[in-house]
């Protein structure tokens, strides 16, 4: 079965999972297969071929390395949309690679919720943070069951929260399986990284699989080291006078508190993507189409 053939076959699995209309036909995996090769090859036809500059609406910039591509956000979405993870107007883009090997991708995301005070990093417990998402992850399982995925667990940190306070850059990473799952089964790694801004912040998340995060995390490190905001966009000119101010902090980035209560559906949309629904061998699959596609038809080289 053919890379494209695996993947479709996945999404199509959790599309029919998905509740559907009374009169909507599920679709078929001929239509599957061909919504994404279509997908990707419009992708491939639109991105911008690193090494490059990518200018990211009127806030910032980040630079591609040889090998990278950046998928705009109308792309990115149909294929985020494709693989179970729906479209977002916050997704910018997404950020893939045809390295040999590669199985990984970054999503691109950009929340004008304001500026985020950073004063409560200061008092942060590695420990005390882990058991507020493990008590946060327990009382959203009874919805997850609701909606017929499985209820989850917290492994543990994968990176505990960093925060630099010199360059306003987060790092954190959680491991989440399935309960029940067998330990040793592969899965997805939500490696997470923001850079905060005056309007807001950007998160470049990492997906990739649990066991090549240790190697793959220095892509998206390097990827959040280009990210420079353009003068008036900075954290630091922040003017206290004039500028919104988000209704929470950094541990609101961490999911640390309920922020499902305090109304930020689409903050709480960008900590956990979600292609672990389907799983490691579908991050496998989209990685695998992408590198296929992506030097069959190189991109033309142009800021988005």
């Amino acid at each position: 079965m053919s890379i494209v053939r695996t993947l479709a076959a996945l999404c199509l699995l959790a599309l029919m999972l998905r509740p559907a209309p009374a009169d909507a036909a599920p679709p078929t995996q001929a239509e599957i297969d061909a919504q994404l090769e279509a997908a990707w090859t419009a992708a491939s036809k639109v991105a911008t071929r690193g090494p490059a500059e990518v200018k990211l609406l009127d806030q910032a910039s980040l630079s591609l390395t040889d090998g990278e591509f950046f998928v705009p956000q109308a792309e990115a979405n149909k294929i985020m949309e494709l693989v179970g993870n729906g479209t977002s107007p916050a997704r910018q883009g997404l950020i893939v690679t045809n390295r040999p090997g590669a199985e990984w991708m970054v999503v691109v995301s950009w929340i004008a919720e304001g500026y985020v005070r950073d004063g409560d990093a200061k008092e942060w417990q590695a420990d005390e943070l882990l058991d507020s998402l493990r008590d946060g992850t327990e009382k959203g399982n009874a919805e997850r069951l609701a909606r017929g995925t499985p209820a989850l667990d917290v492994v543990g940190w994968v990176e505990p929260p960093a925060y630099d306070g010199a360059t306003h850059r987060l790092v954190w990473s959680l491991s989440l399986r399935d309960r029940g799952a067998p330990s040793d089964r592969p899965r997805t790694i939500n490696y997470n990284t923001y850079a905060l801004g005056r309007d807001g912040f950007f998160s470049l998340n990492l997906i990739t699989t649990a066991d090549k995060v240790a190697a793959d995390k220095d892509v998206v490190r390097d990827l959040l080291g280009t990210l420079v905001y353009v003068s008036g966009k900075r954290y630091e000119d922040f003017n206290q006078s004039t500028d919104k101010v988000a209704a929470y902090g950094l541990a609101a980035l961490i999911g640390a508190v309920a922020v499902k209560k305090l109304g930020l559906l689409a903050l709480a949309g960008v900590f956990l993507l979600k292609i672990w629904k389907l799983g490691a061998i579908a991050l496998v699959a989209v990685a695998a189409a992408a590198r296929r596609l992506f030097r069959r038809q190189p991109p033309p080289t142009a800021n988005t």
